[in-house]
């Protein structure tokens, strides 16, 4: 009854967007207050997609929860499961082989590229007009994407949800031909990448669309505690690979893309330049991977359960979308007493009602699809 009753001003018009919208990027709805086709108020709704998985942690084993938290931010499972891992190998005092340290980049890394793929091309439907029509883009994008899904099931069996880390490891070793594979990719991903960019910056409706739109100041990315490509783009150097390192990230070189306007280009600008960095992280843990061990455990099958002593932990990696922390509380027993997600698509929406208000309708689809959320992320 609540949603039914409308605040607003006289010769105001409220337009509900989503939650069933193909522009909202999920199960979000925008509860806009119009002045003709000017946004004057936003009322952000979410809650669509809520599937309690802080509370199932507490009902399972340790051990069965990495592919669980895998479904949260569906377009880069490895981040999640990496982030649950790494808090629990904290708790447990569990060291990790350098040969997994350096395949959970590689496959975390690629996981990176193919989730700006995945935005890259759903923000060509959003605009439209990118590269003479938005399914152009959509198509090539997702055409790169099946290469890197491809090399996900060569190694690991799945396509997507690959369930690749396991407290004290990983759970897949590479196969003879994979450094090749991954190169072949890698460098087929960089020329097309660079083709896009190169139209896309030629295209006068995207730079229209893009240019002075959106404007996120650094204080109030601050304010909000966003974090990830949103943050970069308006200008703060923050990545947690290089301000917080974490696995093997000392061991790389590569560069933090950041923008200057804070607008929906720069954050376009960061993403693309992110995925020619990420490919340079994957060279280079390839060239150099490690001999040894993936795993610092007994094998599951015969191992006792994971039982970490009393006391709590946070800790954070940067994801396709920013910072996705894990706050896991341990009682002593072999499933967590609590978990609580830090999710950075829930940080980056929080800027909408801040930046929509004195922008046109269209532009909503522009500047929500620049934040590149994830309602799984959100929700959970």
């Amino acid at each position: 009854m609540e949603e039914r009753v409308v605040e607003r001003e006289f010769g105001e018009l409220a337009l509900n967007m989503g939650p069933q919208h193909p522009s909202t990027h999920g199960v979000f709805r925008l509860q806009l207050h119009l002045r003709g086709e000017t946004i004057v108020k936003v009322v952000p709704h979410i809650g669509y997609l809520h599937r309690g998985v802080e509370k199932l942690s507490e009902t399972l084993d340790y051990d069965m929860l990495p592919p669980v938290y895998e479904r949260d931010d569906y377009l880069s499972p490895t981040s999640n499961s990496l982030a649950f891992v790494l808090a629990v190998e904290r708790l447990a005092e569990i060291e990790v082989p350098r040969r997994a340290s350096y395949l959970r980049i590689v496959v975390a890394e690629l996981q990176r590229i193919a989730s700006h793929l995945v935005w890259l091309g759903t923000f060509g439907l959003d605009l439209g007009g990118a590269l003479g029509g938005g399914a152009t883009l959509f198509l090539y994008c997702f055409r790169e994407r099946e290469r890197i899904l491809d090399l996900m099931e060569s190694l690991t069996g799945t396509r997507f949800h690959t369930n690749m880390n396991q407290i004290g490891g990983v759970r897949y070793d590479v196969y003879p031909e994979f450094d090749k594979e991954v190169i072949e990719t890698l460098n087929y991903i960089e020329n097309r990448v660079r083709e896009y960019r190169e139209a896309l910056d030629a295209n006068p409706v995207f730079l229209e669309r893009t240019k002075g739109i959106g404007i996120v100041p650094p204080w109030l990315a601050r304010e909000v505690g966003a974090s990830g490509p949103v943050l970069r783009g308006s200008g703060i150097q923050y990545d947690l690979r290089k301000n917080k390192p974490y696995l093997s990230y000392p061991e790389f070189e590569f560069e933090v893309p950041v923008g200057k306007e804070g607008d929906v280009y720069d954050r376009y600008s960061v993403r693309v330049e992110e995925m020619v960095e990420s490919a340079r992280i994957v060279r280079q843990a390839i060239e150099g991977l490690p001999e040894g061990p993936i795993h610092s455990r007994k094998p599951l099958k015969s191992a006792t359960l994971l039982k970490p002593p009393k006391k709590d932990v946070y800790v954070a990696v940067e994801s396709p979308r920013g910072e996705l922390g894990m706050y896991v509380v341990s009682d002593g027993s072999s499933k967590p007493y609590r978990v609580k997600v830090r999710s950075p698509s829930f940080s980056n929406i929080a800027l909408i009602p801040h930046i929509l208000p004195g922008h046109l309708v269209a532009d909503a689809v522009a500047i929500l699809g620049s934040l590149d959320p994830v309602f799984g992320d959100v929700d959970r």
